[in-house]
């Protein structure tokens, strides 16, 4: 069985995630920072529900775990040779599996620097 690499559709593709990940955000209005810090029109602070760190860092070991998940299922499908799964999509998955678990690696590496040097100041 050969397939066929539709080169255009992969190249829209990789275009397409790098202009996702190149975008500046556009910036931001006074009203907009003000519902960001939530005070509302009476100069009050709003009571907002803030993720603490651990659920933060857990949503984001979640979502590498989702997507490596996601990647593996879509390999197998390939190789069991359904006609709905094209290789460019396992390709592209695959690669956004392994940048997801490297970047998960890095911050994980940054947060072992920051507690050790915590841990070796004067107190």
């Amino acid at each position: 069985m050969t397939d066929r690499v539709d080169i255009n559709r992969l190249l829209v593709e990789m275009r397409s995630l790098k202009n996702q990940a190149f975008q500046r955000p556009e910036p931001l209005s006074s009203k907009d920072v003000k519902d960001a810090a939530g005070v509302n029109l009476n100069g009050a602070k709003e009571a907002e529900a803030v993720p603490s760190f651990g659920e933060m860092l857990e949503q984001a070991v979640n979502k590498v775990t989702e997507v490596q998940k996601t990647s593996a299922g879509l390999a197998t499908a390939y190789e069991k040779g359904d006609p709905n799964v094209d290789i460019t999509d396992v390709m592209v998955a695959s690669q956004k599996a392994s940048v997801s678990f490297q970047s998960m690696v890095q911050v994980r590496n940054k947060l072992i620097d920051a507690y050790k040097d915590v841990m070796n100041m004067p107190v």
